[in-house]
């Protein structure tokens, strides 16, 4: 059962899972919000896809037997020619986007010439695979080679030094194009060594559009998790309501060299000579905030109670911003993330009063898992405690040009790769 909206991507789903034939029942989007008798009419109602009593169809569904059709199943053919024939560039731009092979900006046309370039970026074979990757939860895993990361990187407009950390970005198997509900692209941060051996940026403007290598790192990133996961489309596989900017390109190096504390992918046990992506998984909220030394607390509390509790927040410090936390007390990255775990305070009413809460935690909770139980437990007005310190992650990235800070939603879900491995 399934509400209208999703119908393509519920039998894009079945298809893909091989059982075409599955038995779907659709009522009207939305059913969040709605009334308890406007949901009873919806189930009295009609099917709002099929047509017919949706209950009638819900049971002919579970009872009306199999037949050789359900039983065979679906097999794929996934072969493809590697080449295209020679033509124009705009005949030939014009025909990746046609087939939604690109993020609809043009590309770099990947000649045979311009992959085994970008090829000598790393010492792996070209047919090694790399990983697995898929872009909903309930498709298919595709798997993908070094030469198809490479075409996309080419693509993309990176250059060769900078296909081992793109690589490492994919092997994490973390799509940059998930489907989630207006979500941002997976958020790739870089540490160590390879920072400043390709020039990326952690200072000024480094979440912008403004240095190379974070641009087209993030997009090759992008690009390849679309074409190499089974595609991101709109209504089919990609079900975000507006969408989201973000997901363009979100790449960017931290700041090690100004911040007051040892490096992110130090505190998550590396070493400072490795050098590391650490993917975030997206999200959908954006904030921005000073440190002003009598209302600081204030203003990071209500920034916390603005996240949405579903998924922790990126605390992103210009260098500026993080050393004054250091004379507020906060000598280690720690401390202050205790510090933020303990101040995320939200009355449970609003805490609970979320879809995502309610339709993916509340079970959790109903079934005793904590903190969660314990949270459906208080009174409404009482404040329950949005994160844990491992929801919450702090990076140091920014020029000196401000004191100022980011909440972005990004969750780190372990992904934490040795680009090393990939060189």
């Amino acid at each position: 059962m399934h509400t209208h909206v999703f119908a393509r991507l519920a039998r894009s789903v079945a298809r893909a899972n091989g059982m075409p034939t599955t038995r779907q029942a659709f009522v009207p989007q939305p059913v969040v919000g709605r009334s308890e008798a406007e949901l009873r009419a919806y189930v009295d109602g009609e099917d709002a896809v099929n047509g017919g009593p949706f209950m009638q169809r819900v049971i002919e569904g579970l009872t009306n037997p199999l037949d050789d059709e359900d039983l065979a199943g679906l097999s794929f053919d996934r072969s493809a020619p590697a080449l295209l024939e020679p033509d124009t560039e705009e005949t030939l731009q014009r025909l990746f986007v046609e087939e939604r092979w690109t993020d609809f900006l043009p590309v770099v046309l990947p000649t045979e010439e311009r992959v085994e370039a970008m090829l000598a970026g790393t010492s792996h074979a070209r047919d090694e695979v790399v990983g697995r990757m898929r872009p909903t939860a309930f498709r298919e895993f595709w798997e993908f080679t070094v030469e198809k990361v490479a075409v996309n990187a080419v693509m993309a407009g990176a250059r060769p030094e900078y296909l081992p950390v793109i690589l490492a970005a994919m092997a994490s198997g973390m799509t940059a194009r998930s489907s989630s509900t207006t979500s941002f692209a997976t958020i790739a941060m870089v540490n160590g060594p390879i920072r400043n051996e390709i020039a990326m940026n952690s200072g000024t403007g480094a979440f912008g559009p403004y240095n190379h290598a974070n641009a087209t790192i993030g997009r090759a990133y992008s690009m390849a998790s679309q074409n190499l996961q089974g595609g991101s489309v709109p209504g089919e596989t990609y079900m975000g309501s507006q969408g989201n900017s973000y997901a363009y390109s979100a790449a960017f190096a931290e700041n090690e060299e100004r911040s007051p504390w040892t490096p992110f992918h130090v505190q998550h046990g590396f070493e400072p000579t490795d050098s590391t992506v650490s993917l975030f998984l997206g999200g959908w909220y954006t904030q921005f905030g000073t440190i002003r030394d009598d209302t600081w607390q204030e203003r990071f509390r209500g920034a916390l109670r603005a996240c949405d509790p579903f998924i922790g927040p990126i605390v992103a410090l210009d260098p500026i911003a993080a050393n004054k936390l250091v004379d507020f007390g906060f000598d280690t990255r720690e401390k202050l993330v205790d510090w933020l775990a303990e101040n995320s305070l939200l009355p449970a009413r609003e805490y609970w009063d979320n879809q995502w809460m309610q339709t993916l935690v509340r079970p959790w909770a109903v079934l005793g898992q904590e903190p969660y139980a314990t949270h459906l437990k208080a009174e409404p007005d009482e404040a329950v405690q949005m994160f844990r310190p491992q929801d919450i992650n702090v990076v140091v990235v920014g020029g000196e040009t401000g004191g100022t800070y980011k909440m972005l939603a990004g969750s780190l879900r372990d992904s934490i790769v040795r680009i090393d491995d990939w060189r």
